[in-house]
């Protein structure tokens, strides 16, 4: 379940520069200067650290469940599906959602982007993703032990999807599996700091539940932390439990 190495990129300029000369390639992979250069906008400066709320349950997505090899490795790919995986049954907890329930969305959530087909926009997307899931449900269930509920696929289904924009059956369906939508969007949304410009960074205003005080610096942490790991060598599944491990108690 770990996704091979992914290209060193040190024959082209780092992604955060490409990113302020609006030269983005279709398929964005982590580079070292990029994650320097998030690792150095944490929020607040380097001062104390965030610290897990609870356990969570590591779920990393199979490299073959996405659509094509390049989208596994990229910003969207296989650790971005963990992180989120992770940021879910952390945000759950608050919002009403018993272990079973958080753990059911966590295992949709690990694969929301499966389906992607590059790093842009990808119109689509979220109810592609929805379809494999329901296709292949039995598979996911052997690798996290939990099958995705009704409500965990209908969240992927809307993840990419703004809320104003949802058509009259969409709305029904949000007004059903309110709380997995919005829990889904929020650990979406919080594991923006990937991204190589501020300006795509999380604006909390933007969701429709309210995040704890402590959620924007433990997913920033998270994401330097995972993605150090991975450029450093350790699978996909070891840099998850490594960043988590970082972030335990003393």
């Amino acid at each position: 379940m770990n996704s091979p190495p992914a290209p060193s990129g040190d024959d082209r300029p780092p992604l955060h520069e490409l990113a302020a000369a609006g030269r983005l390639p279709d398929h964005q992979v982590m580079d070292r200067p990029t994650l320097a250069w998030i690792a150095g906008q944490r929020l607040g400066g380097p001062g104390a650290r965030p610290r897990l709320p609870h356990p969570a349950t590591p779920l990393v997505p199979d490299p073959s469940w996405f659509a094509r090899p390049e989208t596994a490795t990229s910003l969207h790919g296989v650790l971005h599906g963990a992180r989120v995986a992770v940021l879910v049954q952390f945000l759950a907890a608050g919002h009403g959602l018993i272990p079973d329930r958080a753990l059911a969305l966590a295992a949709a959530a690990a694969c929301h982007d499966c389906r992607r087909h590059n790093d842009r926009t990808d119109p689509g997307h979220g109810q592609r993703a929805a379809h494999w899931l329901t296709r292949n449900s039995a598979d996911v269930a052997s690798a996290f032990g939990r099958t995705p509920s009704p409500e965990a696929v209908t969240a992927v289904a809307l993840h990419d999807i703004p809320h104003h924009a949802f058509t009259p059956e969409q709305h029904t369906a949000y007004h059903r599996h309110r709380t997995a939508v919005d829990l889904l969007k929020a650990a979406d949304a919080l594991d923006r700091y990937r991204l190589p410009a501020t300006r795509w960074w999380p604006d909390l205003h933007l969701l429709r539940l309210q995040v704890p005080a402590w959620a924007p610096l433990l997913a920033h942490d998270l994401v330097v932390g995972t993605e150090q790991a991975r450029l450093d060598g350790a699978s996909d599944t070891h840099a998850l439990h490594l960043a988590l491990r970082a972030l335990q108690p003393e």
